[in-house]
């Protein structure tokens, strides 16, 4: 019964709060969606937590997605040893630097007395299930070698039978303990989605990517500039 709680209707509730209460929260209250960034309040540290982390974590999500809509594909590309051992070394450089990157964020968060005020109960949660996730992920990979290779024969079948609305737990429920609290660490971010800071990647800036350049033009006279606009050189 606890399986079938946590492998089965778990993963039912979490993408329903995710879609319902992300719904919400645009509508009511949509300027709270972002990543609350602090870099205007410490950004020393701020380049070598989140560039390593968000590469990362955005090269270890490509990995999995693609073995999950792609998994014949894999197998295939895993048929030769080398190719093989290439998929798994760039996986773990990925898992490393994800947990490089989140070390330092949590550091930074902890240890700079300026982030604290924008800190909430539920960034502290987050960052804990996240590393909790990294660390297990690298159990895994470090524990439970050629993942890339079960991970399509095992995993994807139970993800897919979530999709079509009929779980297929028996693929999760004999699996390592350290697999299956990898498997529920996921499930308890898409838990948490709509009601932290990673909300934000719903929203993130894409248009950026095509849009014209913009100019921005700083005038180092603050008092000319004042009077420019009519405000008599007042500071």
């Amino acid at each position: 019964m606890i399986d079938v709680l946590l492998f089965a209707a778990l993963p039912y509730v979490a993408l329903v709060l995710l879609v319902l209460v992300s719904i919400a929260r645009y509508r009511s209250s949509a300027y709270t969606i972002s990543s609350l960034s602090s870099q205007f309040l410490e950004t020393k540290s701020l380049f070598w937590g989140s560039v390593p982390f968000h590469l990362g974590i955005l090269w270890l999500f490509v990995g999995h997605l693609v073995g999950f809509l792609f998994p014949r594909e894999v197998m295939a590309w895993n048929g030769q040893p080398v190719r093989l051992l290439v998929l798994e070394s760039t996986a773990l450089v990925g898992g490393l630097a994800t947990l490089w990157g989140l070390v330092f964020l949590i550091v930074r968060r902890f240890t700079t007395p300026r982030l604290k005020p924008v800190t909430s109960a539920l960034d502290y949660v987050l960052y804990g299930v996240l590393l909790f996730q990294v660390v297990t992920g690298l159990w895994v990979a470090l524990g439970y070698r050629w993942g890339s290779a079960w991970y399509v024969q095992v995993a994807v079948p139970y993800l897919r039978s979530l999709f079509v609305l009929q779980p297929e737990i028996k693929y999760v429920v004999d699996l390592p303990l350290v697999v299956r609290l990898h498997v529920l660490g996921a499930v308890t971010l898409f838990l948490l989605f709509a009601f932290t800071r990673l909300m934000h990647i719903l929203v993130a800036p894409i248009p950026y990517l095509w849009r014209r350049a913009q100019v921005v033009v700083w005038h180092k006279d603050r008092r000319a500039v004042g009077r420019a606009r009519g405000f008599g050189g007042v500071r």
